[in-house]
């Protein structure tokens, strides 16, 4: 029977001391591999890490979030991985048992759900990332869309979903290496649809199990006036509807019959 310790846990910091300290400290991972990635922090974030038990890779240079997912899925030797961010706070590692038994049956990627702190659901699984839904996503008022199509809550079950958030999301090492890893032309920013759309087209869906739910403290950058962040998102919007130009407009996406099976399955529950 698959446990705890068949997964390795990789996280992701730059300058996440204190968040590392708030989140993980009193998390007890039941025999877990955790292995945080720093990406050259100024802070003790490395120090912090191995304070609480990780494993670190302290890198010299930060090239971003997907490039340290990658070195670290470079060491991992369990059969199951789940790249998690710094701000989650995992409440109970028996769920990772049920993620490993829902993504096995289904051969599939898959997430828990997440909570804000006021413990309201996150809607960390998203639908196909339409230029127009992710606009209105961040308030913007596009006529005709209809959000629930893009980031539905409320499932009482295992479901399909398009692509869920990088803040969790896991599955077997083997998926993820038969995958190429993360796609490392992304600093930031759009490499969890990318990983989620790869699944899908290479015959494996993504799934959301709400049975296994974690607090996500989720302080988007791009929420805030602050330049950098919009930058890395603009030119990582880019790259991806650049590699999935049929993803571009809901006529396009409807007519690609690569995304068929996806389109089928989409928000329905796990059989």
């Amino acid at each position: 029977m698959t446990g705890p310790s068949d997964w390795t846990l990789v996280t992701v910091s730059y300058n996440s001391a204190e968040t590392l300290q708030r989140c993980w400290s009193d998390v007890d991972l039941g025999g877990a591999r955790w292995v945080v990635v720093d990406n050259d922090s100024s802070d003790d974030s490395v120090e912090v890490a191995r304070a609480l038990g990780a494993d670190v890779v302290a890198r010299t240079t930060n090239d971003g979030f997907s490039v340290a997912n990658n070195a670290a899925l470079a060491t991992v030797t369990t059969p199951w991985v789940m790249f998690v961010n710094p701000d989650v706070v995992i409440a109970d590692p028996t769920g990772l048992n049920r993620l490993a038994s829902i993504a096995g049956d289904h051969d599939a990627l898959v997430a828990p759900r997440l909570l804000n702190p006021d413990l309201t659901d996150q809607r960390n699984g998203r639908g196909l990332p339409l230029p127009s839904y992710k606009l209105a996503n961040r308030g913007v008022h596009m006529p005709g869309v209809d959000l629930e199509r893009y980031a539905q809550g409320g499932h009482a079950g295992p479901t399909y979903v398009a692509w869920a958030i990088g803040a969790a999301i896991g599955g077997s090492t083997a998926l993820f290496r038969e995958l190429g890893g993360w796609d490392e032309r992304y600093f930031i920013y759009y490499e969890d649809h990318d990983i989620g759309l790869r699944s899908w087209l290479a015959g494996h869906p993504v799934i959301l199990d709400p049975t296994v739910a974690w607090v996500h403290e989720w302080q988007r950058a791009t929420t805030r006036v602050r330049i950098d962040p919009w930058k890395h998102e603009l030119r990582s919007a880019r790259v991806f509807y650049r590699e999935y130009p049929m993803l571009r407009s809901r006529r396009r996406a409807n007519a690609a019959p690569a995304l068929a099976r996806l389109r089928e399955r989409l928000w329905s529950p796990v059989k």
